[in-house]
């Protein structure tokens, strides 16, 4: 039976049909539930995966006018490990829109605003257990605001602007690993250049 392609609506596809048909909350945190899924596969097989379900997040590659893109140096408990990375921050306030979300966290995390602020993509971070989906957004025209920033490991965030023309290095020797500042710079750069 066609099916709507994800992420495109109306979109009829002929490949074969999943479906979900239960699902357990195993344990439910401040952010992300894990939950046991159980699923049919197209021959009417039963199978079942391990399933995070998360709010959505946004993140945030602001440019200042001398070209360099706004960044944090963060811990990261689940890696633990401090990464170089855009401002991003999980959609944790319900009715938010993304573009409100992403605002916010720039001003939180980084103490600026932003005159243009436009989507560059939406993606799934982990599709293979998780149901996030991120914005990515593309930050310029940066005016300096109050940094309010919230949580343990924000208070001893760092800021650091790193140039464009140095970004693809930081991305070749290891010190940049976190895939949406890799994806959301690499779509910014490609925006710029061609002056949209």
């Amino acid at each position: 039976m066609p099916t709507a392609e994800a992420g495109q609506p109306g979109h009829v596809s002929e490949r074969p049909r999943f479906e979900m048909v239960d699902e357990t909350v195993l344990h439910r945190g401040w952010i992300i539930s894990l939950t046991k899924a159980t699923y049919l596969d197209p021959d009417g097989m039963s199978f079942e995966r391990d399933v995070v379900r998360h709010p959505g997040a946004v993140a945030v590659v602001a440019v200042t006018d001398a070209g360099a893109v706004v960044m944090v140096h963060q811990y990261r408990p689940a890696l633990d490990q401090w990464l170089l990375e855009i401002p991003a921050g999980t959609c944790d306030v319900d009715g938010e829109a993304d573009e409100v979300t992403a605002r916010r966290e720039l001003a939180e995390e980084v103490g600026y605003s932003a005159r243009h602020l436009q989507v560059l993509t939406r993606c799934a971070i982990t599709p293979g257990f998780c149901d996030e989906l991120s914005a990515i957004f593309l930050a310029t025209g940066l005016s300096p605001v109050a940094v309010d920033r919230h949580g343990i490991e924000e208070r001893y965030m760092e800021i650091e602007e790193v140039p464009l023309s140095r970004f693809d290095s930081l991305v070749d020797d290891g010190t940049i690993i976190d895939a949406s500042t890799i994806l959301g710079v690499g779509l910014a750069q490609r925006h710029l250049a061609a002056g949209r």
